[in-house]
């Protein structure tokens, strides 16, 4: 069962394999103002491959508002390299093998194969800002492929965020 972090909290502790061959650790990062890590279903969705070109395409105005983009899914390494080459997302890290434990962590939601081309089990999406101090800062998640935060208004929104220090919201737990 997902366990939704609190924003305002300390974000899941996240180790994963990038295609490239090194690791990525969240505790590592050092973003000018946030780390955006995208949750994406895995090589058989097309509506992550639209997603995930619309991020690729805005890529450098995020670098410039101090926001460093993951991808990230629960395909192994020739799946996420392969949707990472077949989409065009370079020079976006591509990170892979995130797992169910993982993704419970991050408060994702987690689907079963329905076809021959998913996964048995793959992560629904989800999009997280994480500040450079390890504050988790925004949550959105999804249980469909169809809901999504919309990239312009979050690009557009940054600016305010950033500049008048905008604090997290939700959080208070219900």
């Amino acid at each position: 069962m997902p366990r939704t972090p609190l924003p305002g909290q300390t974000a899941p502790d996240l180790h994963l394999p990038l295609i490239i061959g090194s690791k990525w650790t969240l505790a590592e990062q050092s973003p000018g103002a946030f780390t955006m890590i995208v949750v994406y279903r895995g090589l058989h969705c097309p509506m992550c491959e639209k997603y995930l070109k619309q991020i690729r395409a805005m890529y450098d105005e995020f670098l410039a508002k101090g926001v460093e983009v993951l991808h990230v899914s629960m395909d192994g390494k020739d799946r996420a390299t392969k949707a990472h080459e077949d989409w065009a997302l370079d020079p976006i890290p591509m990170a892979y093998g995130l797992t169910e434990d993982q993704a419970a962590d991050w408060g994702l939601y987690l689907s079963k194969s329905m076809k021959e081309a998913e996964p048995d089990v793959f992560a629904e999406p989800g999009l997280f800002l994480v500040r450079g101090t390890g504050e988790l800062y925004l949550v959105d998640i999804s249980n469909s492929p169809f809901s999504r935060p919309d990239l312009t208004v979050l690009l557009d929104k940054l600016d305010f965020i950033i500049e008048k220090d905008y604090p997290a919201r939700g959080t208070k737990a219900a």
